[in-house]
């Protein structure tokens, strides 16, 4: 079985205006990167289109129709706080999910071992009604809603490690007993959330709040002591990661200086427990990263990991 790439050049077709961290360039230098001949062997698809039931799982209709509804046919419109649309907004949307779904889909038949789900825009911020943070709906939470309603899966784990707290994936399975959400994040830092003590009803959220300047020994630590402990104890059917790579020491928008060699690390750990606890299966879903250089490098590193490279 191979690693499943899924993409989607709709994805490049949400603008969100000049200077703007989450832009199409993003995309385009993971794509670039994945060019290498190291990546020969990589299988790829082209994301279907929305599939509206399996996006109704996370985010209720009235939601939906409102974010449909305030696409702009020119132009930029802000509908939260640093959440951007345009005229090629919903069409990136709607692959995001059909992506998303369709790596899911995959990787529970047996299809590929794993898949990495590079679409714009990011989703952790997303909760059940509410677009914030640069996100609109929350494609690691559709992803496990997925897996639970269409393959049967018992318990999913979501493990996310980019700079941010996922606050919208942990709203969505607050009290969720069938979805563990373990995060390690900077600390203070947007959206304000992610506390040590921030457990869930059901004590199935598990947050490692990391300080500015924390390196890859903190941030070690933190995984090896709290979150992977937690996860290969919950023994998911699915491991989804929410893979944001602005935790690299490059990134402008945090700083908890990270190495590339620190996503590897991660990666082969959680890697570790799928093989142990979920038959191998991982789907991981791209959230944030914006030093161009530094997100390709990191994306690279991940999905090498990911085809056991």
């Amino acid at each position: 079985m191979t690693t499943l790439f899924m993409s989607h050049p709709s994805c490049l077709d949400h603008d969100t205006g000049p200077g703007h961290p989450e832009r199409a360039d993003r995309i385009r230098v993971i794509e670039r990167t994945f060019e290498s001949e190291i990546f020969q062997m990589l299988h790829r698809d082209i994301a279907p289109e929305l599939d509206y039931d399996a996006l109704l799982r996370v985010h209720p209709a009235e939601y939906i129709e409102r974010i449909r509804a305030a696409m702009p046919t020119e132009g930029l419109v802000d509908i939260a706080e640093d959440v951007v649309i345009s005229p090629g907004t919903w069409e990136a949307l709607s692959h995001s999910v059909g992506g998303t779904v369709a790596a899911v889909d995959d990787v529970m038949r047996g299809l590929s071992k794993n898949a990495f789900v590079a679409m714009r825009p990011p989703g952790h911020h997303a909760e059940t009604a509410r677009p914030m943070g640069f996100c609109i709906f929350n494609l690691a939470a559709i992803a496990a809603r997925r897996a639970q309603t269409a393959h049967g899966a018992e318990r999913v784990a979501i493990v996310d490690f980019d700079v941010h707290h996922g606050n919208g994936t942990q709203q969505i399975f607050w009290s969720d007993p069938s979805v563990l959400y373990a995060s390690t994040h900077q600390m203070p830092l947007y959206p304000g959330t992610g506390a040590l003590g921030e457990c869930g009803a059901c004590d199935t959220i598990v947050n490692a709040p990391l300080p500015e300047d924390a390196g890859s020994k903190m941030f070690r630590e933190a995984m090896e002591t709290r979150i992977l402990p937690r996860v290969e104890a919950f023994a998911p059917d699915l491991i989804v990661i929410s893979a944001g790579f602005d935790g690299h020491r490059f990134d402008p928008v945090g700083g908890l200086h990270l190495e590339v060699a620190d996503f590897t690390w991660i990666t082969n750990r959680l890697m570790d427990i799928a093989e142990r606890r979920a038959n191998g299966r991982i789907v991981s879903v791209l959230e944030g990263g914006y030093d161009l250089e530094a997100l390709a490098r990191c994306a690279s590193a991940h999905v090498q990991t990911l085809m056991g490279a």
